[in-house]
């Protein structure tokens, strides 16, 4: 169980930034070029290409080349495992490790 809480605070930490928040909705209507991401920040292509590197090593975005155009896309089956994950984190449930008996007891 200890392996969801890395991965899923990996996703999350990736998606704390604004602007890598903002390219995850971009990309929810579908997949994108880069330039046409550039398009909307005021950035450097590098600075966009970190952003992406942070998305895709978390497991948020796919990337494809095409010639020179990189596309992007979002990871629809590791978002899912994440909202599904993050939902069972915020039930309560009768193997919920807050019922785990703890020291102070």
């Amino acid at each position: 169980m200890e392996q969801v809480y890395i991965d899923t605070a990996k996703m999350l930490r990736a998606m704390s930034d604004p602007k890598r928040l903002r390219i995850v909705d971009m990309l929810s209507c579908g997949e994108l070029c880069g330039c046409k991401i550039l398009e909307e920040f005021h950035i450097t292509q590098p600075t966009l290409s970190h952003d992406m590197k942070v998305l895709s090593e978390a497991g948020i975005v796919k990337q494809k080349r095409e010639g020179k155009n990189i596309y992007y896309s979002l990871n629809n089956e590791a978002l899912a495992s994440m909202h599904q994950t993050l939902g069972r984190m915020f039930e309560d449930k009768p193997d919920c490790i807050c019922r785990q008996k703890s020291c102070c007891e």
